[in-house]
């Protein structure tokens, strides 16, 4: 059974308030970069991305995080070179912040590297945290039960979240 928490329009909506959040925090930077964790994250990423380009003059770049959710122990790698995002600022994207695990290990990934600002942005924010990290930029926080669980879909015309 699904349970629709965001409809499209409402994740558009997200979309652009997250957008115009991270304008505002970054709007003595020249350059961002956002850096979306694969799949659903860099998907949102790429929303985020679009929506600052038209609503700033900050040159944004994207970069997708490549983490093994299953193990996120193992190495993690990026789709650009750390020399491109050392000493920049950086957002780093998922689209749900369940356990904290993903966005942890994401986050201990950038800091091997000096960035000059780093921020985390989140569409859903699931407050079941096992580890102390948090997201600066969210577009809903929602408690659940640790039974459930939520489903970003991005589709063209037809992106949801829901709750199963």
């Amino acid at each position: 059974m699904q349970n629709i928490i965001l409809t499209h329009k409402e994740i558009e909506h997200k979309i652009k308030r997250i957008s115009y959040q991270i304008f505002e925090t970054f709007v003595d930077e020249k350059e961002v970069i956002i850096a979306g964790i694969s799949k659903s994250g860099f998907i949102l990423a790429k929303k985020i991305a679009t929506e600052l380009e038209t609503i700033s003059d900050l040159k944004v770049l994207l970069c997708e995080v490549y983490i093994n959710k299953q193990n996120p122990q193992e190495t993690i790698t990026t789709s650009i070179s750390s020399e491109i995002y050392k000493n920049k600022a950086l957002i780093l994207v998922d689209d749900v912040l369940s356990s904290g695990t993903t966005l942890i290990y994401g986050v201990k990934h950038f800091l091997e590297v000096p960035l000059s600002k780093f921020k985390t942005a989140v569409l859903v924010d699931r407050n079941h945290k096992k580890y102390p990290v948090k997201a600066d930029f969210k577009g809903l926080s929602l408690s659940t039960s640790l039974q459930e669980h939520i489903q970003v879909v991005f589709e063209e015309n037809n992106s949801y979240a829901y709750l199963s």
